[in-house]
């Protein structure tokens, strides 16, 4: 047994996130924890997984906060390193009637992106069972490098390797180059966890269908998840395609680490059963769970700090 159910690679910030208005008019912003892969930790974490991060904020109040609150989550967070130079980075999020959103990013730089290869820790890669990692720590050249090492050592330790494009556009000088990163992603994983839009844009098929069998057809990725926001998600196994509809909420207030949820979840199941042990039966439930988790959180504000337990996601998926 390894130490570790899941480690992940990647960004931690500030999500900045509209709250209310002030009595002058001015929108109020609140300062969530955030970034996509400690989104996924934090969710196994309430899965009562073992998850471990590998990252870099800054030595400022920002990152001093993010670090106090990975530890209170119960992730491990000792090769979460502290930059005295490059401050956290920082995310204004902007929310949009029907719940979706839109990021301005201060990461120019932010401390994220300088995470050096001689930084990460192996015996953590060697240790867990699953690595995560998406696409923001491969932006810039000398976080790639990081990013790279970690997925080669853990893939040489015998990892599952997991990965969620997560594509944030104002991030990279072109979208050529995010295509290249993308498709080493793809080139690296067992398990792909992609939204609708992503999938479109990469394989530049309209046709859900269409596009993931290009992707299995050219980087034979045992499992693929795509998640479609409020059509529900499906699952691409073998031979076995799976739907399951989502659970739409009266009170959605914003989408933010709904994706993030979504994929924890996945990883759960896949450390339950195995990426061998799947079948239909089991992939429907595990996209049940998944959607249920996903749409609990599109009720809450932020996402790191406020992922649901078992029981808020059983109850869901009974009331159905």
């Amino acid at each position: 047994m390894k130490k570790y159910d899941v480690t992940a690679l990647g960004e931690l910030l500030i999500d900045f996130t509209e709250n209310g208005v002030s009595g002058q008019g001015n929108p109020i912003y609140e300062a969530n924890p955030g970034g996509a892969p400690c989104n996924v930790l934090a969710m196994l974490a309430k899965l009562e997984r073992k998850t471990a991060f590998i990252g870099k904020v800054g030595q400022d109040i920002f990152g001093n906060r993010l670090k106090e609150i990975l530890a209170e989550t119960g992730i491990d967070i000792s090769n979460l390193v502290m930059d005295e130079e490059v401050r956290t980075t920082l995310a204004f999020v902007e929310t949009f009637p029907d719940g979706d959103r839109d990021f301005s990013f201060y990461r120019n730089p932010g401390a994220d992106m300088m995470l050096r290869e001689e930084e990460v820790q192996e015996n953590l890669l060697q240790n867990t069972e699953v690595f995560h990692f998406g696409t923001l720590s491969m932006t810039h050249e000398e976080v790639r490098r990081a990013t790279k090492k970690a997925v080669e050592t853990a893939k040489t330790a015998g990892a599952v390797i997991s990965f969620d494009p997560n594509l944030r556009e104002p991030l990279w000088k072109s979208l050529e180059e995010a295509r290249q990163q993308v498709a080493y992603g793809l080139s690296k994983c067992d398990f792909l966890k992609i939204s609708d839009n992503e999938i479109q844009w990469f394989t530049e098929e309209e046709d859900f269908d269409a596009g993931i069998h290009k992707l299995k057809e050219e980087y034979n990725i045992p499992l693929i998840v795509l998640s479609m926001g409020k059509d529900g998600s499906r699952a691409y196994y073998k031979d076995i395609r799976v739907e399951s509809a989502p659970f739409l909420q009266e009170h959605t207030i914003e989408t933010t680490g709904a994706g993030d949820t979504f994929g924890a979840c996945c990883l759960h199941y896949i450390l339950q059963y195995g990426l061998d042990g799947l079948d239909e039966e089991k992939l429907r439930e595990m996209l049940t769970f998944a959607n249920a988790a996903a749409s609990i959180i599109t009720t809450r504000k932020g996402a790191l700090r406020v992922m649901p337990n078992v029981n808020e996601i059983r109850a869901l998926i009974e009331k159905g």
